[in-house]
This record gives C-alpha cells, sequence and structure tokens, in this order.
C-alpha cells in the first residue's frame, strides 16, 4: 500500500476503532444493568454532569481532564481510555492485514463484539445472550457475504452458510458437552451456559476449523493463566474464572494466524515423504 495513502488511513483507522471503542464502554457499564445504550448521554455516574462533547473525544477526553470529572473532580477509570485504545489498535490490526476489503469492516465488527463480551464477563460472570445472538446472526450474515463476494453465485453464498451454522452447532455443542461432563467429573458446574453461547458466535464467524484452533488457544491461555494466578496466590483452587475473555483472545488469534496455525499443524503431523 503507497505511504502516502497508509499513513492518513491509519490514522483514520485508529480513531474510528477508539470512537467505536468509547460505545464499547457504553455497552459494558449499561447493558449489565439494563439501563438504554442511547439515553441519557454520557455523564459523570457521581455528579450525573452530561459530558461536553470535547470531553468525549476517545482517549485524549481523559487525558485532557487528567482523569477526574470536569464538575466533581471524581477519578474516571484508566480502563475507559484503555478500552477505546486498545480497540483502535484492533482495527488497525485488522487493517494492516485484510486493508481495504470487506474482511476487515466485518472483522472490526466481530472484535468489537468480542471485546464487549469479554469486558462484561470480566465484571459480572456474565455473557449477556442479547451480545452473543445477534454476534450470531452477523456472523452468519458475514459468511453469507463473502460467499456472494467471493463466488458471485447463490451456491457460494450456500456453501459459506453451512460453513457459518456448522462452526455455530460445532461450537455450542463441543462447549456444553464439555460442561456436562466437567460437572458429571467435578460434582460441580465447570462453565457458564453462556461460554457455549459465545463459542457457537465464535463458529459463525470462523467456521468449525477456525473455532478449534481458537477453543485450543483459550484453554490452553485459560490453564496457563490460572495456574499462573494459583501459583502466585492470587487466585484460590476452585474459585471461578471468566472463561469468556480467553474464547475470545482465541478467536482473535484464529482470526488473524488460523491459516497459519493449521498449515504448521498440517506439515508437522503430515510430513512430506
Amino acid at each position: 500500500m503507497d505511504t502516502l495513502i497508509f499513513v492518513p488511513a491509519s490514522i483514520i483507522v485508529f480513531a474510528l476503532g477508539a470512537a467505536i471503542g468509547s460505545f464499547i464502554n457504553v455497552v459494558v457499564y449499561r447493558l449489565p444493568a439494563g439501563l438504554s445504550l442511547l439515553w441519557p448521554p454520557s455523564r459523570c455516574p457521581k455528579c450525573l454532569n452530561q459530558l461536553k462533547a470535547y470531553d468525549n473525544v476517545p482517549v485524549f477526553g481523559w487525558l485532557w481532564l487528567k482523569g477526574k470529572c470536569r464538575y466533581c473532580h471524581t477519578k474516571i477509570s484508566r480502563r475507559y481510555p484503555i478500552v477505546e485504545a486498545v480497540t483502535g489498535i484492533l482495527f488497525l490490526m485488522v487493517f494492516w492485514v485484510f486493508q481495504f476489503s470487506f474482511i476487515t469492516i466485518g472483522y472490526w465488527a466481530f472484535c468489537s463484539w468480542l471485546l464487549a463480551l469479554s469486558l462484561i464477563d470480566w465484571d459480572t460472570m456474565t455473557l449477556p445472550s442479547p451480545l452473543t445472538k445477534s454476534g450470531l446472526v452477523l456472523g452468519l450474515f458475514f459468511q453469507m457475504s463473502i460467499g456472494f463476494l467471493t463466488d458471485a453465485s447463490w451456491n457460494g453464498v450456500v456453501k459459506h452458510l453451512i460453513v457459518g451454522i456448522g462452526g455455530a452447532v460445532l461450537g455450542l455443542w463441543l462447549f456444553d458437552s464439555i460442561s456436562v461432563l466437567g460437572s458429571i467429573a467435578f460434582g460441580k458446574p465447570v462453565m457458564g451456559a453462556g461460554d457455549a453461547k459465545l463459542a457457537a458466535m465464535m463458529g459463525a464467524w470462523l467456521g468449525w476449523k477456525y473455532l478449534l484452533i481458537a477453543a485450543f488457544m483459550a484453554c490452553f491461555l485459560g490453564a496457563v493463566v490460572g495456574g499462573g494466578a494459583i501459583i502466585l496466590s492470587r487466585h484460590q483452587m476452585g474459585q471461578k474464572m471468566p472463561f469468556g475473555p480467553f474464547l475470545a483472545l482465541g478467536a482473535v488469534i484464529s482470526a488473524f494466524a488460523g491459516e497459519a496455525i493449521l498449515s504448521s499443524y498440517l506439515r508437522l503431523m503430515l510430513p512430506v515423504s
């Protein structure tokens, strides 16, 4: 890509991602509380004063206010600008890999859903059905669109739709099975119902092959982080840990590097004679 286009495009993409990140902060705060996502406008939760437009500028608004409300000087959590910056970086990464394409737009949406669900799961140990269900439907629409754009025929649409449905069904069955077998083995619930719904959503976007990679990565990362937390005495044995963030991270890794991981695995398991 020409540098004259690449640099300003990257700036615009980061700004767009940061703005979406600002809305993700709203979703994460309001959806679990049963509040409207659109009304009232952003305001300080302490003094209830509505924020000015220039205070709402992603990342820079928080820096401009020095992390405090303009009116009551209550501290504003660092997580707000961090989420905005992380979303901007995710948008940039998708753009750098897939450039100007429909996949870029689709994966921007996918990453936004995953980030919102991860943060809600981290805060509340729940994965709201409105997000997982809408994400699943959007994933199937994404598959159909990719099929139409690549094959330019209804056969392509149907083929990719089957890929999405197959991935969704596999995700739901796989994690429901893990939940049932784990509950029998340990005598208590080991996984929430929301994890299976999130896996189904991921399958709709990724298809069954990349879903399996994402699931493996999620289990591996969850085991490493959970084991490390226990060793460092920051987590007690048997204490619940949200699994949604690990599933989301596995999905992002699979979206970016799934083909490379799958190819490397096949070369390792099926060496050329």
